[in-house]
């Protein structure tokens, strides 16, 4: 009896799991984080509309003072993302459920750092803290939508092969064209030749972002062979060329597409990283002036 009751204490537990890794970290938990996002946002805007601060609200009065510390309680927390994306472990504080948190509080920062402003901008040090705040905030809004949309359209351009099989097929191409260029003329083969000796993986950031090759030397060769040729002798073989160049760019399309696609999952960090030390090191600076002219 015992055995049988702990094998559906332990079936209820793997189900419960499987439902828990097959739903999404922006749905973790019935939205759970989403609704204390909203908690707190919806609290930060009562005080700020039923609270009388004289002359007019501001980031020095005490309801001030206690909306920046939350503030920067929450921007020192949602820091510490990465550092947790290198612990493993489940339950309460699983990875999804930190993910789901970092994204939600961080969109209530956006209420609660307003409010600490009190609308009171300029140019100074405080005013750049928020714009970094907001900065940070947007692109990680950008990083969601990326991470939630792209892992996808990465998987159906691959076609259920792997980079190194894509790049094999490449190889097989490139040794077929080797050798059916040989007969051509001069001119022909230089071609073919120039195609095959660009690298495929030495294009810049911006080529692989925008997913644009002008320069492409398999694509000029392939417009060459299709322009045809007054040379009888050689139709046949051109058109076998053209058509091995054809695969190749078919081939170069597919591997550029899953280059362009994980570099516009790579983009944002070399942006929203940088900005967040940047962030950390204005809302110090923010602080420590704040409590020196205090």
């Amino acid at each position: 009896m015992a055995s049988k009751a702990n094998r559906k204490g332990n079936f209820a537990f793997n189900e419960k799991r499987r439902n828990t890794d097959h739903s999404s970290f922006l749905t973790h938990k019935g939205f759970l984080w989403m609704w204390i996002a909203i908690i707190l946002s919806g609290a930060s805007i009562y005080g700020y509309l039923t609270i009388e601060v004289e002359p007019r609200h501001n980031g020095g009065s005490w309801f001030g003072y206690t909306l920046g510390t939350i503030g920067a309680l929450l921007i020192l927390w949602l820091t510490m993302l990465g550092v947790r994306k290198r612990r493993m472990s489940a339950g309460h504080w699983s990875l999804k459920a930190w993910t789901s948190a970092h994204v939600y509080l961080g969109l209530a920062l956006i209420v609660v750092g307003t409010l600490h402003t009190g609308f009171q901008f300029g140019w100074n040090i405080h005013t750049l803290a928020y714009g970094l705040m907001l900065f940070v905030i947007v692109s990680g809004m950008y990083g969601i939508t990326v991470y939630a949309s792209l892992p996808r359209a990465l998987s159906n351009n691959r076609n259920e092969m792997t980079r190194g099989e894509m790049v094999d097929a490449l190889a097989a191409i490139d040794r077929q064209l080797e050798s059916a260029a040989q007969p051509l003329a001069r001119q022909d083969s230089d071609r073919v030749i120039a195609a095959l000796k660009a690298d495929v993986f030495s294009a810049g950031f911006t080529a692989r972002l925008t997913g644009a090759y002008p320069l492409c030397a398999t694509s000029r060769a392939f417009s060459a062979f299709s322009k045809g040729q007054s040379d009888e002798a050689q139709v046949e073989q051109r058109e076998r060329v053209r058509a091995l160049l054809e695969r190749r760019k078919d081939q170069l399309a597919q591997i550029r597409r899953q280059m362009r696609l994980k570099a516009l999952l790579e983009v944002w960090l070399f942006i929203h990283i940088p900005t967040t030390i940047a962030l950390i090191a204005a809302l110090t600076a923010h602080i420590v002036s704040v409590f020196y002219y205090w």
